[in-house]
């Protein structure tokens, strides 16, 4: 390189940093979500701009377009009642990832890129590619905390908290509790757990096991062994693994750690080979499925976890929901889904952070407010930030298909939560 060029390099690179620091001191707010007039990104004086990233289809047919319902009718309501600190929720709707990874992080990049949202309110997926960028480019993130992207980043917040802990943090033990009181105590019983060959499956495992024992229970079968691209069309592999696991004798109780598809698939399969013991999944607390007849003889008897207070409670905030719920679909009774709730919460949330920092909505105050967040009584218990980005909640309920209809099999409770290594 000639000493001219060299100059002229040197002239530049002092020219690009004093921009730098002139363009940090005038952002008015320095802290990296500021467009180029000063402004917060997405926020202006009378609105506040908010995108969805849903898994609206899938390569399986599984889908959460409710979540999209949810989160629109709880941003419907707040509007109606004057927006937050007199700003109006402008939604705009949620990005379909397809359940791939490429697509979550396009829409991850276009929400912020091309939309100009302050923050991601919901996000629901089982993967979260985009994770990273929304944490380089400092966009609060809301939405279901069963991937690790929602426990401990700066701006990531499950709506019911971290399901999913680094070493250090804690589990929640509303599932083991929970089957502990179907099946009359955990003493003595063991449990099978079955989950994808993904990376959220592999710890879906991990998590899991070490609650279930520290519930007392022997987990005699633990494996993340189902293909996470398509549904197996033989299960009779995985059926014999896990009858067999405790010594040839079958479990007490097999957990699945899957979605709808798989979960009926592998019901089935294990009804037909004669299990009677419990079956349960977190996943398939969803009316529309009692439409399908063979959605419904396979999963008839099956407890599901809730996180949430169950849609057949009778108090305030859960007639609050339908009635939001409602609204949002034009005054049309709607099958309710624990899709539904996730975008609802994952709303909610966002809303409670967003009045609670004030007229002045910045990155810096949002994440200033989080930091010193807390509620009481709400659908998934008692909340509070950062608690909720190292730990659950705590809260939750078991529901089983009896007859073509959910009932409440263990009511919903909160149980102390145990440490995860």
């Amino acid at each position: 390189m000639s000493r001219t060029v060299r100059a002229l390099a040197a002239v530049a690179a002092a020219l690009a940093l004093v921009s730098a620091c002139n363009s940090a001191a005038s952002s008015g707010h320095g802290d990296g979500s500021s467009n180029a007039s000063g402004l917060t990104r997405g926020v202006t004086d009378t609105s506040v701009k908010v995108g969805g990233i849903v898994s609206m289809t899938s390569a399986s047919g599984y889908s959460k377009k409710d979540t999209d319902l949810g989160a629109r009718a709880r941003f419907l309501r707040a509007n109606a009642e004057g927006g937050v600190q007199g700003r109006r929720i402008d939604y705009i709707d949620a990005e379909d990832d397809g359940q791939d990874p490429g697509r979550n992080l396009a829409a991850a990049r276009k929400l912020v890129q091309q939309d100009k949202v302050f923050a991601v309110a919901p996000m629901s997926s089982v993967t979260f590619s985009g994770a990273d960028f929304l944490q380089q480019e400092k966009v609060p993130v809301f939405g279901w905390g069963t991937l690790p992207s929602f426990c401990g980043p700066q701006y990531a917040y499950g709506f019911n908290g971290c399901l999913v802990p680094s070493p250090g943090g804690t589990l929640n033990q509303t599932w083991p509790e929970g089957i502990a009181k179907v099946l009359g105590g955990a003493g003595g019983k063991s449990v099978a757990i079955v989950a994808n060959d993904s990376d959220a499956g592999k710890f879906g495992i991990r998590t899991f096991q070490q609650g279930f024992a520290a519930a007392g229970f022997t987990v005699s079968y633990a494996k993340a062994s189902v293909p996470a691209a398509a549904v197996p069309s033989d299960w009779s592999a995985y059926v014999k693994e896990i009858l067999g696991g405790d010594g040839g004798r079958a479990p007490d109780a097999v957990v699945s750690v899957m979605q709808t598809p798989n979960n009926i698939g592998l019901f089935t399969a294990l009804k037909r080979a004669g299990y009677r013991g419990v079956l349960t999944d977190p996943t398939d607390y969803d009316p529309g499925l009692l439409a399908k007849d063979a959605a419904r003889q396979a999963l008839d008897g099956v407890y599901v976890l809730l996180q949430f207070e169950p849609f057949e409670s009778t108090g305030p905030k859960m007639a609050q929901f339908k009635a939001d719920i409602k609204a949002a679909s034009g005054g049309q009774d709607v099958p309710l889904s624990m899709h539904t709730l996730t975008g609802y919460m994952s709303a909610d949330l966002f809303l409670s952070i967003a009045q609670k920092a004030g007229r002045d909505l910045t990155l810096t105050h949002f994440q200033n407010a989080a930091q010193s967040f807390s509620d009481t009584g709400t659908l998934v218990g008692d909340r509070a930030e950062p608690k909720g980005q190292k730990d659950s909640f705590g809260c939750g309920a078991l529901v089983r298909l009896t007859g073509g209809a959910y009932e409440v099999a263990v009511p919903f409770a909160c149980h102390e939560p145990v440490p995860f290594k």
